[in-house]
């Protein structure tokens, strides 16, 4: 596997998995079935640690062995996916804030891409 395609799904899969997360932790202000069904949101704790396993092991191939950009590839992906979820699902904008913290993320994820 290409250093390329595992950087891809190391992405993708942190982006998909810090979503679902996102509703796991925050659906019971959104949804009532969420606050009536905590058991079974626990459950889903199974399939989303393996989603994290696997962009783990991703970004590590990605990365040539290193954890620290896979580990600031994971926190960068919740930061965005964590605003936009809850800027769209519970209507908290962005504050200059969250602006600030959403551009700190993005040179996180320049830093460990681009600096060899």
């Amino acid at each position: 596997m290409s250093k390329i395609v595992a950087l891809i799904l190391c992405v993708s899969l942190f982006t998909i998995v810090q979503i679902i997360t996102w509703f796991q932790l925050n659906g019971q202000f959104v949804y009532p079935w969420f606050k009536n069904n905590m058991f079974i949101l626990c459950l889903f704790g199974i399939p989303i640690s393996w989603f994290y396993i696997e962009a783990t092991r991703y970004g590590f191939i990605a990365f040539d062995g290193l954890l620290w950009p896979g580990r600031l590839l994971g926190f960068a992906t919740g930061i965005f996916s964590f605003a936009v979820c809850t800027n769209i699902f519970m209507g908290e904008g962005l504050t200059l804030k969250t602006l600030v913290s959403l551009i700190l993320a993005t040179v996180l994820v320049v830093i460990q891409i681009f600096w060899k």
